[in-house]
């Protein structure tokens, strides 16, 4: 699988074909640095005095070779794919080489960097339930009104808690359908493919 860039994060790479090995690999650590970290103004515009560019330039560079370390290691594509991927940006085969050598001793960190920024969700951990029918009231001798409740119970962090939820039957046969649609479409061709590039 090739990793296709648009033109402006090409335009954003070229930068590294003027600079210095020593440079792009010093790029490379600062892209993961960012990652874990956050975006460091004073570190592009220090490297932007000792380039003599501008700090945008530095910037745009150091983004697009975060974009292209985080996107590859995201599908974690073959050596020879990622190769593939950067000879489209016209760069020296040494240089290749260098960003090869970068995707190869940081994408299991920057899987584990992209993992950690992930939302820790709340997921199922029991569930109770209790129908309720309504048979007459004194207004209404014969009515028949069912509610069903729930009891949710969560688990995040190793903390529990329980969320009490209360509805018609119709209202929960609609939610088990949908739910049921969305499982269904779950095991179609089409999601199967993207849940494998997302692993």
């Amino acid at each position: 699988m090739l990793l296709v860039l648009s033109d402006e994060q090409k335009q954003h790479l070229c930068f590294l074909s003027e600079a210095d090995n020593a440079v792009v690999g010093e790029f490379g650590r600062i892209a993961l640095e960012f990652l874990k970290k956050g975006s460091n103004p004073k570190i592009y515009e220090g490297a932007a005095r000792k380039l003599n560019v501008s700090s945008d330039t530095v910037q745009h560079a150091v983004e697009g070779l975060m974009y292209l370390l985080t996107e590859s290691s995201k599908v974690m594509i073959s050596e020879v794919d990622f190769q593939d991927s950067v000879m489209v940006l016209g760069f020296s085969e040494e240089l290749n080489k260098l960003l090869l050598q970068l995707y190869v001793e940081n994408r299991k960190e920057i899987r584990q960097i992209l993992c950690n920024l992930s939302p820790n969700l709340p997921h199922y951990h029991n569930l109770e339930w209790r129908l309720d029918v309504q048979l007459a009231s004194r207004a209404l001798r014969h009515q028949v009104k069912p509610t069903v409740t729930l009891k949710l119970h969560l688990e995040e962090g190793g903390t529990r808690r329980a969320q009490v939820l209360q509805t018609d039957p119709a209202t929960l046969h609609h939610l088990i359908q949908e739910m049921e649609r969305a499982l269904t479409e779950l095991k179609s061709n089409h999601c199967r493919r993207i849940l494998r590039n997302i692993k």
